[in-house]
């Protein structure tokens, strides 16, 4: 899948995520993360982060995250959001 726009979600407030997104020259994906943890827990944020890339097939974008403590299902959330955003889609909210 491949984005329309960059795009970017989330807040710098405690225990949240800003994540942005844009198209990579190359078809791989790059991670860049920022942290105050990230000695502790950058490898499992970029594991969420990067399931999330292969769960709606997103090839070749940069992921730029700013982490502020963010719980791993606050970050899938976050990049749920910017990749809806960077593809210009709408989010189907149906229950099934």
């Amino acid at each position: 899948m491949k984005i329309k726009k960059s795009a970017m979600v989330g807040t710098l407030e405690s225990s949240d995520i800003q994540i942005s997104i844009t198209q990579n020259d190359s078809e791989e994906n790059v991670i860049l993360l920022e942290s105050p943890v990230k000695h502790l827990f950058g490898e499992e944020i970029e594991r969420v982060i990067d399931s999330v890339l292969t769960q709606y097939q997103m090839q070749g974008v940069v992921v730029k995250a700013i982490d502020k403590g963010a719980l791993n299902c606050t970050i899938a959330a976050r990049m749920q959001a910017v990749i809806y955003r960077a593809i210009e889609s709408e989010i189907d909210w149906e229950l099934r």
